[in-house]
């Protein structure tokens, strides 16, 4: 609904900057002259200026007719069948679908000093066919200049790591900036995107690097961790293992288990004395 209103509020600033004088000065006598001259031959050529003037727009498309100059009606004909006077009347037609197109890749520098370059997509449309033909000279071309000055102006007060994080933000700002300077076109944007962020090759080393550094540093923390909660555990077990003798001589036996499983070792252990007593005493 914002979006909805926001367009119709344009349309009537671009048709009130369009018609700053609504009753548009006279033709004057001597041009109704020639538009009746221009009648009468239409009328006594008619089989062969029927085809003159007779004219048809497509149903994307809207033509802005010129009478002697001035437009007729300020308001555009179509979609469908029009008429035109031959030798009075001319016109030009709007195509009214959503155009795209890339944004070259420009350099420049972000606000803390690091060269970056940066492309982009802009879609936009004619919303108001009159305005992109009278307030204009070419719309596109227009629209195209603009878009690249706005990339440059909106991304050189950001940091690297906004651009790099916020690109939707940016490109909402970048669409709010494009659409209210082409206003006054007839020209409605209606979407931006950033597409590629190229970084330097040094300036993406030195950041792989920062980036494994602070992996490798997270890691001995998380290593310090586990050694720490071990020998917590290995120490709740010393003092459950000290209150029975015995404890420790079956984990000793289960040691010698685990190892033995291997089969691909030779193990040597001391044998209790009081075992060997029991035999030299015999």
């Amino acid at each position: 609904m914002t979006t909805v209103i926001r367009v119709q509020d344009r349309e009537t600033e671009s048709n009130t900057h369009l018609t700053q004088d609504d009753k548009p000065p006279s033709l004057g006598c001597f041009g109704w002259f020639i538009i009746f001259i221009s009648l009468i031959l239409t009328i006594g050529l008619l089989p062969v200026t029927i085809f003159m003037c007779i004219k048809i727009v497509q149903e994307y498309e809207r033509a802005v007719i010129f009478r002697l100059g001035r437009i007729v009606d300020k308001k555009p004909k179509g979609p469908g069948i029009f008429f035109v006077l031959p030798c009075t009347d001319s016109f030009r037609k709007v195509d009214l679908r959503t155009v795209t197109f890339d944004i070259p890749a420009q350099e420049f520098l972000t606000k803390d000093s690091v060269t970056v370059s940066v492309d982009g997509v802009v879609y936009f449309r004619v919303f108001d066919p009159i305005c992109s033909v009278a307030n204009v000279s070419n719309a596109d071309q227009a629209t195209r200049l603009l878009a690249q000055t706005t990339l440059r102006n909106v991304l050189g007060t950001k940091n690297l790591s906004e651009l790099l994080s916020d690109r939707e933000g940016i490109s909402n700002s970048m669409q709010i900036s494009l659409d209210e300077a082409t206003g006054v076109w007839g020209i409605k944007v209606e979407r931006v995107e950033i597409k590629d962020v190229k970084l330097p090759l040094q300036l993406q080393r030195a950041m792989a690097a920062e980036a494994e550094a602070t992996r490798e540093a997270r890691a001995k923390v998380i290593a310090a961790e586990g050694e720490m909660n071990a020998s917590r555990a290995l120490k709740e077990a010393s003092l459950v293992i000290s209150e029975s003798p015995s404890a420790l001589q079956l984990r000793y036996l289960q040691t010698l288990n685990t190892i033995a499983a291997e089969k691909n070792s030779t193990i040597i252990f001391p044998l209790p004395i009081d075992f060997l007593q029991h035999f030299t005493g015999k």
